[in-house]
């Protein structure tokens, strides 16, 4: 059984889920969903993630949602904007390390946000951050990748679902300087959303950088298939364990 809650975090609005069993957590996890998804979009999966064992039962799992409503009808939200257009066509000419080097200008914003977010756990929880686990899926792996290698201590975990490298040069000189992470990195090689492309560079630029990536591709699109899920259930446990 489990039970859910709502609550504003900083600038956010969050779902929490645990288990009715979990009286003290002993990690968080921390899911953001994907551009023009709804906030509740990721909630389904703790009770999946919950499900492979005991030890992913005893974390509190938050699924912040993003501020800007794209869609009130249909609660479409995301992070930053994007010019979807330009995204196309940098695609069909292959012209993806252009899409690597993008910046948006509202990253930094949102980099605080969550990092908000972050801090309100560790200290509603009274938990260090060897025990915070960051993870999203599509645009929302983009940020959790973002906060992970700009926090000011290595957290416990990250998870890229159908993400990709962007931002690539401060990114770059944050993996440098960041203490190695351990990541769950899944994506589709047949994505049109995000090419592989992007995923296979942004594994090659962590691991470069003494960062521990469990790396899946699978062959499906723009999605989160269940040994993705289970390899972050896997990296949960861990972190909830150590």
């Amino acid at each position: 059984m489990i039970q859910k809650s709502e609550a504003k975090i900083g600038e956010l609005d969050c779902i929490f889920v645990k288990s009715k069993a979990c009286q003290t957590p002993n990690a968080a996890v921390i899911f953001c969903h994907g551009f023009g998804a709804p906030a509740t979009d990721l909630v389904s999966l703790a009770e999946k993630i919950m499900a492979i064992g005991t030890a992913q039962q005893d974390a509190v799992y938050i699924f912040p949602a993003a501020p800007i409503e794209l869609d009130p009808l249909f609660d479409s939200r995301a992070w930053w904007m994007i010019d979807i257009e330009k995204i196309q066509d940098l695609m069909m000419s292959g012209e993806t390390r252009e899409m690597q080097s993008e910046s948006p200008a509202q990253l930094p914003e949102r980099r605080a946000d969550l990092t908000y977010v972050i801090n309100h756990c560790r200290h509603e929880y009274s938990l260090p951050a060897s025990k915070i686990v960051v993870g999203g899926f599509s645009q929302g792996a983009m940020l959790a990748t973002d906060v992970a290698l700009h926090y000011g201590e290595a957290l416990g975990g990250l998870i890229i679902w159908s993400g990709a490298l962007i931002n690539s040069e401060r990114w770059t000189h944050q993996a440098i300087r960041q203490s190695p992470l351990n990541i769950a990195q899944s994506h589709g090689i047949i994505d049109p959303i995000l090419p592989i492309d992007g995923a296979r560079n942004l594994k090659t630029m962590l691991e470069s950088n003494r960062h521990q990536v469990d790396y899946i591709e699978f062959h499906g699109p723009h999605s989160i298939p269940l040994n993705a899920i289970q390899l972050a259930g896997e990296l949960i446990g861990k972190v909830v364990n150590g």
